[in-house]
């Protein structure tokens, strides 16, 4: 991988930035304003945030298209993007304008119902910018703005009715290691995002700035500084490039008025190098939306060894057991077990996890405290070759899971017998440059004999019993982000045979399916425009779903070629 980066300084690049402004507004178009009331409730005909509610169940209760007639879906429109690599951002919809963001930091406004471009705005990138993950996962609404979290650590507003910038806050240096991916989160007049950059030694933290004026409210880092709570779990200087990125947008609890984050994995790779449980790494915490203080959290597990990253949000639900009712966090984790935890005003306690993939690096979980216990020999170290389940991509990457209230399923895109390798080399930080401890190109991935027969799955939990209800396999991996219905379906793409399909959220049964221009690694949504349903996705193969690719077929002997470029892909049922 080349990584070489020319430094220039920062203030210039920010002049540079400043004079960046290239918007192709297009067209006008009516515009009704998102309010906080708004996002509380949402229409059932919109799709207003990243996975439609601040509960994150990526569930629509639009029920025209049905386990009954899903055969009849058919497109209704397209629009090829331009933009190779990894398309995964949802598209939001506002009362018929639709908007989608694409690798190298595109934003596109389009009519829902035709497919018509309405606007469109390009980020002029700084040409020294190193794009370890060349993605973007959506957009954030607010009144009548449109904001972006970009590649180069800028949070923008633009104008949703032009595509205009309205203002542009510098984040953080770029030339440092921080980028930025996710979807911002908006909460009561703030607009939060986290930064990205684990693999190249920054500090991770989540910021807040006032939606209106760009003016920053709070920060909080995920890695505790000297006097913070947590500081004591990591050892002498480790702190200041500790990683803990933020690249998956949180989810919102209104009662509590909490915010809860997944964070990822402290850096570099091999825990020898910062002794500790390195809070507050692959953990969920729960940040007041109005001040940012860190008002809990709950690690999943401590000085990570295994790239692990956590920073899928938990979904928001209400669990019911035996003798007990209570307000749950669930979240199905790349450490291949799912987690029950429950959430309250001061702290999280852990109730349950149970492994939902292969996993030989726990060999036990604490029933009070739920801290696992670690086998030595599946930890790697300085010149210290280790093996371990599931892989670095884990038991269940980024792509959300799903909940459907209809069934009372959780729904976990999964990837099963997949282990991997580490080995640790010595490695001095330098600012921007990849700070992991191993060789990139070393990196093993070791396919288990079953894999010959599945990796894939979607798996349906049944989680007021606690079991698993079904489970659909998958020749390929996969990297399809979950949609649920009201009329009973569950939609997914994911795997390298281009499939975008539909099944039985109360079965798993396949029911309909349509082959793309590429890998669907977007996290499809649903929406209605004068009476009639859609279901729309973008699909775009690209970054870790293509690097694991590669390493399969080095693993198989097999040569599988999957297309780039990314299509917008809107069904409807056929009249």
């Amino acid at each position: 991988m080349n990584q070489v980066i020319r430094l220039v300084p920062f203030a210039l690049m920010a002049l540079i930035s400043l004079f960046s402004n290239p918007v192709a507004a297009q067209n006008t178009v009516p515009y009704t304003p998102v309010t906080a009331e708004r996002l509380l409730h949402p229409e059932p005909d919109n799709w207003l945030m990243y996975r439609g509610t601040y509960n994150s169940w990526g569930y629509s209760p639009l029920d025209q298209i049905t386990t009954k007639n899903v055969d009849k879906l058919t497109p209704m429109w397209t629009f090829s993007t331009g933009v190779n690599e990894g398309h995964q951002s949802p598209p939001l919809v506002n009362n018929g304008v639709m908007f989608i963001t694409t690798p190298k930091n595109q934003v596109l406004a389009l009519n829902a119902s035709t497919g018509e471009l309405l606007w469109r705005y390009q980020r002029e990138l700084p040409e020294d910018l190193f794009q370890l993950h060349p993605t973007n996962r959506g957009v954030a609404l607010y009144g009548d703005k449109v904001f972006l979290a970009t590649v180069d650590a800028h949070l923008l507003a633009l104008n949703a009715k032009t595509g205009e910038v309205v203002w542009d806050q510098t984040v953080e240096n770029y030339l440092t290691g921080y980028y930025m991916t996710l979807a911002p989160l908006v909460v009561r007049g703030k607009v939060m995002v986290g930064v990205s950059g684990g693999e190249l030694g920054i500090r991770g933290f989540v910021q807040a700035f006032e939606a209106e004026t760009g003016k920053s409210v709070w920060k909080t880092y995920t890695v505790p500084g000297p006097g913070e709570k947590g500081h004591e779990t990591w050892s002498g200087d480790t702190w200041k490039t500790g990683a803990v990125s933020i690249w998956v947008t949180g989810s919102y609890d209104p009662q509590l008025n909490l915010t809860y984050w997944g964070t990822g994995n402290p850096g570099p790779f091999i825990a020898a190098m910062r002794p500790g449980d390195n809070l507050y790494a692959n953990s969920v915490i729960a940040l007041d939306a109005d001040t940012g203080e860190l008002k809990a959290h709950h690690q999943y597990h401590w000085n990570d060894a295994w790239d692990w990253d956590e920073v899928s949000a938990p979904l928001l639900l209400d669990v019911q057991r035996p003798g007990k009712s209570f307000k749950a966090l669930v979240h199905a984790g790349r450490n291949g077990y799912l987690w029950l935890l429950e959430r309250k005003a001061d702290k999280i306690d852990f109730v349950n996890a149970t492994p939902f993939v292969r996993q030989n690096v726990f060999t036990k979980i604490d029933p009070e405290s739920g801290r696992p216990t670690y086998d030595p020999q599946r930890i790697a170290g300085i010149g210290k070759r280790a093996e371990f389940c599931p892989s670095v991509w884990g038991g269940k990457d980024w792509p959300p899971a799903a909940y459907n209230p209809q069934t009372g399923y959780l729904y976990i895109p999964a990837n099963q017998n997949l282990c991997s390798a580490l080995t640790g080399q010595e490695t001095t930080y330098q600012p921007g440059q990849l700070y992991i401890g191993v060789d990139f190109s070393k990196i093993e991935l070791l396919p288990t004999a079953e894999a010959k027969d599945h990796i894939g799955e979607i798996q349906a939990w049944d989680i007021n019993a606690g079991k698993k209800a079904w489970t659909v396999k998958f020749k390929s991996h996969n990297w399809g982000p979950l949609l649920t219905t009201g009329g009973g379906l569950i939609f997914s793409g994911g795997t390298n045979d281009r499939y975008f399909r539909a099944f039985d959220a109360k079965t798993g049964k396949l029911l309909w399916q349509q082959r793309t221009n590429s890998g669907v690694t977007g996290v499809p949504t649903s929406y209605r425009i004068d009476g009639i349903q859609y279901v729309a996705v973008q699909s775009g193969w690209g970054v870790d779903a293509q690097r694991k690719q590669e390493l399969l077929d080095k693993a198989f002997g097999t040569k599988t070629f999957v297309p780039q470029g990314g299509v917008l892909w809107v069904f409807a049922l056929r009249k």
